[in-house]
């Protein structure tokens, strides 16, 4: 080991040196001897801040970069949770003509409506019928009224089904309350 290996602690093995950075033409002369002038007298200790300052800015990049995508995940997540809702709020007209139907006597219209239901079931709609419930206003809406013992208020009858989907009221449900 030489002398100046030696003061530097590090192994000249591990360090490519002039010669073979010249040869493989990862750097040419000129650049080799720029970057000694530009380093020649320099401060290690400026050196060691000027890295570590460099450093520290590339972490935060990188935090922000992994914040960044870990937001458009999410937002992503959501938007495709919201096209479904969409979707399945438009359906609830073909609900409500099938309960009509279904209501009228019409037996052909049962076993699609019910097949269509439980595979929307399985993805997180819910159907509201609280006939027996108490009320909540959050997910019922009251018609009418009818007179009661004056205590909590009863949904009594389920005049149209209201429906969830996930945790959020796309339609609440019709009822008419006792109380």
């Amino acid at each position: 080991m030489s002398d100046e290996s030696e003061a530097a602690g590090s192994d000249p093995a591990a360090e490519p040196i002039e010669e073979e950075l010249l040869d493989a033409g990862i750097i040419d002369e000129t650049e080799f001897i720029d970057l000694e002038a530009q380093f020649a007298g320099s401060d290690p200790a400026a050196l060691v801040a000027e890295r570590d300052e460099y450093r520290d800015t590339m972490l935060r990049v990188k935090a922000e970069f992994d914040n960044y995508k870990k937001r458009v995940a999410r937002d992503e997540i959501t938007l495709r949770e919201r096209a479904n809702e969409n979707l399945v709020e438009k359906m609830l007209v073909i609900f409500d003509a099938c309960e009509a139907a279904i209501g009228h006597g019409a037996t052909d219209v049962e076993p699609i409506a019910k097949m269509l239901l439980d595979m929307l079931e399985r993805e997180g709609l819910v159907r509201l019928t609280p006939a027996g419930e108490a009320f909540d206003p959050n997910q019922h809406d009251a018609v009418m009224h009818e007179e009661g013992d004056g205590g909590e208020a009863i949904v009594v009858e389920t005049l149209r089904t209201g429906y969830q989907w996930k945790s959020r009221v796309l339609r609440p449900a019709m009822v008419k309350v006792r109380g």
